[in-house]
């Protein structure tokens, strides 16, 4: 589906995410010819910088996220000959004025407001191009998380935009939701008949959705002090992961056919008891320790922190769908910094064999699983028991694996370049609705709730380990492990 021309204006256009993931990812989608010859990027910022001086930004700051082997000097050149720099105060409707004087007024020229700033200001910028005159039938607003600290600060975002924008003009992003391997789950589900029959209860003995990373805090504190792992990773990202894993087979691909069986999921959700919360539901914060060898400090020793910050930097959980097709299978979630290692993937484990016709000492079977594996390689592999070679029926784990960059021998894009098409082609399916997003929240606030009743400390983990032990005793209770804990010796 070809582009029509556009103007893409990105608030916080000198900030990190544009730097780092939306100027990279339309200078990939220009390279690969995507981009209608009159595209624009528009990027404002508060800095009184000229053309020059910010395009000097952008090759300092946004050119080396470009990986070498898809740049091009010339290629370059006429990306960025597609920017233009306003310089624009968000909060002060005077200065918009400038950016009126930029945007083409052509019916025919999208306009995407891309806002990469704090939350605080969506309803601000919303009003104020309501205001200019900018927010007209044509124009569509993505909104970049966090959503909301809470379910009442959601609805108030969802409610102040939502005076300007339609829904049908508003995307609330997740980037996870662009991976080709969660475009893949959709379609193992839903494009083939060999798993929807086991895709159940009696066949699925749990589920688990890591997404996990090596990195600290780093110089994210000011943001991450008033978020922490629960609002930053799991509302979102998780969530919607589990939320693709558990949906019913939508009617067709239509975004709110889609987005209707998401919901559905998100309202099944079993609700916390003052009970589960305290058992089902494990938080903590990392300490000093090593990473690949070298040693790295404990989150209140990092730069800005306060010594005596509750802030969870990991939360596992245990959520359980009450529906006919999910009762009794749990679902774990966990997230966290300054872990072992960097990964997304989703596990889905299904039951033991009803009786086991080999000997003992052949070696002992093991439950069949699913991986999809969203980073750092993105690719499903299917583990399966399989005969050695030589004498005697000696059983062994055996992997089926899809490697998308192996198997599709052509460019990968990046889940930013796929979810910004969408936007400036109009298709919603990878977006939030505005009642996906306030149920979310409204089964995640009890456990923020919880915490800040109790008042607890965050259990300590060192750094370089998965977290601290109750995430293991959270599973165990069930006789389970988390994967990297059952992985076989071979």
């Amino acid at each position: 589906m070809a582009l029509a021309d556009f103007d893409l204006v990105l608030f916080g256009g000198s900030g990190d995410l544009s730097m780092r993931k939306l100027l990279p990812a339309m200078y990939a989608r220009d390279r690969a010819k995507d981009l209608p010859s009159g595209a624009r990027i528009v990027c404002v910022g508060r800095h009184a910088w000229s053309q020059q001086e910010f395009l000097g930004a952008v090759e300092e700051n946004a050119r080396p996220h470009i990986a070498e082997k898809i740049f091009d000097q010339n290629l370059w050149q006429a990306f960025c000959a597609r920017i233009v720099y306003v310089t624009l105060d968000a909060g002060d409707p005077a200065t918009y004025h400038a950016l009126v004087d930029v945007l083409r007024t052509d019916a025919a020229v999208t306009r995407v407001f891309y806002l990469a700033t704090p939350p605080s200001l969506f309803s601000t910028i919303c009003h104020n191009l309501a205001g200019a005159g900018l927010a007209s039938a044509n124009s569509r607003v993505v909104l970049e998380k966090p959503l909301g600290r809470d379910l009442a600060s959601a609805k108030q975002i969802n409610a102040e935009v939502g005076q300007v924008f339609k829904e049908s003009q508003i995307f609330r992003i997740d980037h996870y939701l662009g991976k080709e391997a969660v475009q893949n789950l959709l379609a193992l589900r839903f494009g083939n008949v060999l798993f929807e029959p086991l895709w159940r209860r009696e066949w699925i003995s749990d589920v688990q959705i890591t997404i996990a990373e090596q990195l600290g805090v780093g110089n994210r504190m000011g943001y991450y002090e008033t978020s922490g792992a629960l609002r930053d990773m799991l509302q979102n990202h998780l969530l919607q992961l589990l939320c693709i894993v558990a949906m019913e087979p939508p009617t067709s691909a239509t975004p709110d056919a889609v987005r209707d069986e998401k919901l559905k999921v998100l309202r099944s959700l079993k609700r916390f008891t003052p009970t589960t919360l305290a058992q089902d539901v494990i938080r903590g914060q990392y300490r000093a320790g090593h990473m690949e060898g070298l040693p790295v400090p404990g989150y209140r020793n990092e730069p800005d922190a306060d010594p005596h910050s509750r802030t969870e930097s990991f939360v596992a959980l245990k959520a359980e769908i009450d529906t006919w097709r999910w009762a009794g299978v749990p679902f774990y979630l966990r997230t966290g910094k300054r872990m072992p290692d960097t990964l997304a993937e989703i596990v889905v484990r299904f039951k033991s064999v009803p009786h086991s016709i080999f000997a003992q000492a052949s070696g002992a079977t093991q439950p069949n699983s699913l991986i999809i594996r969203l980073q750092p390689d993105e690719g499903l592999q299917l583990n399966l028991m399989a005969k050695t070679p030589g004498d005697g029926m000696r059983l062994r784990p055996v992997d089926l694996e899809l490697d998308f960059r192996e198997t599709f021998k052509m460019p990968r894009m990046e889940a930013y370049e796929r979810l910004l098409l969408d936007v400036l082609r109009g298709q919603l399916t990878l977006f939030m609705r505005s009642d996906e997003l306030e149920a979310a929240w409204e089964w995640v606030e009890p456990i923020l709730e919880y915490w800040d009743l109790e008042e607890t400390e965050p259990l300590p983990y060192a750094s370089g380990t998965w977290g601290p032990p109750a995430a293991s005793a959270l599973i165990g209770r069930d006789g389970l492990q988390w994967r990297e804990e059952s992985l076989p010796e071979l």
